[in-house]
């Protein structure tokens, strides 16, 4: 990436994955970019490129690696972005049980989330709210939701869980979303 001149951070599944929260080894290595790349393989490796134009502004963690450094999703952006593009992450069900072994391990910081959610559409503090408090219970842990809540908040119209399912199901009232799908995680 450097050679190619973009920023760039690993994110979503193999983020997730160098964080220790990928219940299965994830096929391809994704990568954020602001620059619209197609993707490549290198041997065995297939890299995917996923665009987004607020690349170079989140926060990222720095691993050394046998070739340099690799600049990795934090994991309040990596549950952030696995909500935004959860096609890109197995599923709403697949990113549940992410979130939960998230929740589990108390990988989260409550603060910096409802910080960093105010980058992003505020459909996805919402829906990130509504399947952390899910997964919370399914684990038994209890997370720190309130700032969270007060991004949430601030929009009135509902979002929908499932982005591509009916605009009906039963409304969660505390974080204004549409519950139009179910999720079965593996916790």
């Amino acid at each position: 990436m450097r050679h190619l001149g973009h920023d760039y951070y690993v994110c979503l599944l193999s983020a997730a994955e160098m964080h220790g929260f990928a219940h299965q080894r994830p096929q391809i290595f994704q990568v954020m970019t602001p620059a619209q790349l197609r993707d490549r393989s290198f041997g065995r490796v297939r890299l995917s490129f996923v665009t987004s134009s607020n690349t170079g502004s989140r926060p990222v963690i720095m691993r050394n690696t046998p070739t340099g450094t690799m600049r990795i999703s934090t994991p309040e952006v990596t549950a952030l972005d696995l909500v935004l593009m959860p096609q890109h992450g197995g599923g709403l069900s697949n990113v549940a049980t992410i979130l939960g072994e998230m929740v589990r391990d108390v990988a989260l910081n409550p603060v910096k989330l409802a910080e960093l959610a105010g980058g992003y559409p505020i459909a996805i503090a919402q829906r990130t709210g509504w399947l952390l408090e899910f997964v919370a219970n399914e684990v038994g842990q209890s997370v720190n939701l309130a700032r969270l809540l007060k991004v949430a908040n601030s929009r009135i119209t509902p979002a929908l869980l499932e982005t591509h399912g009916l605009r009906r199901g039963p409304l969660d009232e505390r974080w204004n979303v549409i519950v139009n799908g179910s999720i079965e995680s593996d916790l």
